[in-house]
Parts: structure tokens; C-alpha cells; sequence
């Protein structure tokens, strides 16, 4: 089973039309859908179209886009988990094609938006933050802020909450030594509500937070058991 992970944040227009074209692009597979809202303040929890397999995860104060995939991730049920946005930008249609790139003997496929539909000064700021942090990290990713992720829920061992995680899934499944890669995926234009960062979180708080991933890398350890008697 899938586990399909989303967080939610004031995205009242977008969250139905996405929970169609999820059930479009996955028709046929066994999946959950696990939305996590951080305290949304317009009417984005009364537009889920609610069902067996949708689960809501609903934060008391708004603790920011990390600390909703770190619990949406963590509550999983399925073997395989899905990351995308909520504002519809990351097209479904492309989960397919992930799930069989991870099946090449991958445990993470990475979103890549090659082309890009915002405007100049997101791309801008994107395009500095992913070149500095890459290098950093050493992850050979090119898109670590393309939310659109796919992976094997062993993998979410790797993860640790701070604000600014999401930047870094690639870097730290990476370092417990799982098979990562990534793939061209489409981006769209966004059509309903409006983008939550700016310049300063993106690229500012991110150099800021590589210096501390980078030292956790430095320093992790892998315990693996081989026997217990």
C-alpha cells in the first residue's frame, strides 16, 4: 500500500481537486491519503472529501511544512510513502513513473522541476539555495525543495525534526546509506491560493541550517543487528 502524504495549509481551492487527480493517477493501486493541516485558517479541512482511506492529522498551532511531513511520514501505514505539496503544483501524474524508478532498486526518487513555473525571484532564490546546499551536503541532488518525493518508509529512520527539515530528506536518507536518485517530474503554475515563503526562508534559513545537517552527517552513526539471542 501507498501512503500518500500532504501538508495542508490554508488551501481551501486546491485540496478537492487534488484528492481527484491522485485518484486518477493511482486508479487500480491500494493507497492512503494522509493530510496533515497545520492549523489552517480559511476552510481547507471542511473541503477534504473525507472517505476510508483519507486521514486527517490536524496541528493545534502552525508549526511549519517540515513538522507536517515529519508526523505525516512517521504516521504512515504503507510500504512505500508519497510526498507532495497541497497547492497542486507537483502533477500526480508523474507518482507512477517514481514508483517505477524506485523499483530499479532505489529507496528514494526525488522530484526534479526542471522547468519551473514561478516567478523570478522564487526561482532565483531556489536555484541559489539548491546549488549551495548540494554541494554542502553532498546529496547530487538538484531539487532538494521539490516536495514531490517518493520512498520506502524504512527510510523515514533517517529523519530527525528541526524547521527546515524538508530541505534535507535527500541529504540525510543519504547518509544512512540508501540508494537516492532523482528524475525530471512537471511542475505547474500555481492556480489557487498563495505561495507561503519568500527569499529570506528560502535561501537565508537554509544556509543557516546546511552547516548544522552538515555536522550531523559528519558525526551519524548506522547501527545494524545482526543476530539477538
Amino acid at each position: 500500500m501507498l501512503s500518500v502524504v500532504i501538508p495542508l495549509f490554508n488551501e481551501e481551492d486546491n485540496i478537492a481537486p487534488l484528492q481527484e487527480e491522485l485518484a486518477a493517477a493511482l486508479a487500480g493501486r491500494e493507497y492512503e491519503l494522509v493530510l496533515v493541516d497545520d492549523c489552517s485558517t480559511d476552510r481547507t479541512l471542511e473541503r477534504i472529501v473525507r472517505g476510508p482511506n483519507v486521514r486527517v492529522i490536524e496541528f493545534e498551532k502552525n508549526t511549519g511544512q517540515s513538522a507536517a511531513m515529519y508526523v505525516g511520514c512517521n504516521a504512515a501505514k504503507g510500504d512505500i510513502i508519497v510526498l507532495l505539496d497541497g497547492d497542486r503544483q507537483n502533477d500526480p501524474n508523474d507518482i507512477p513513473r517514481m514508483l517505477a524508478k524506485l523499483e530499479e532498486g532505489y529507496d528514494l526518487v526525488c522530484g526534479w522541476r526542471v522547468k519551473r513555473q514561478d516567478n523570478w525571484s522564487k526561482k532565483i532564490s531556489s536555484r541559489i539555495a539548491n546549488f549551495v546546499r548540494s554541494r554542502f551536503t553532498r546529496d547530487g541532488i538538484h531539487d532538494t525543495g521539490c516536495s514531490l518525493k517518493v520512498m520506502r518508509t524504512k527510510c523515514r529512520e533517517s529523519l530527525f525534526l528541526f524547521r527546515g527539515m524538508h530541505r534535507f530528506i535527500p541529504a540525510l536518507v543519504k547518509g544512512l546509506g540508501y540508494r537516492i536518485t532523482e528524475m525530471p517530474t512537471n511542475h505547474r503554475p500555481r492556480v489557487a491560493g498563495v505561495s507561503k515563503y519568500g527569499f529570506g526562508s528560502r535561501a537565508f534559513k537554509a544556509t543557516c541550517d546546511m552547516f548544522a545537517v552538515r555536522w550531523f552527517l559528519s558525526r551519524q552513526l548506522q547501527v545494524r543487528i545482526r543476530r539477538e539471542s
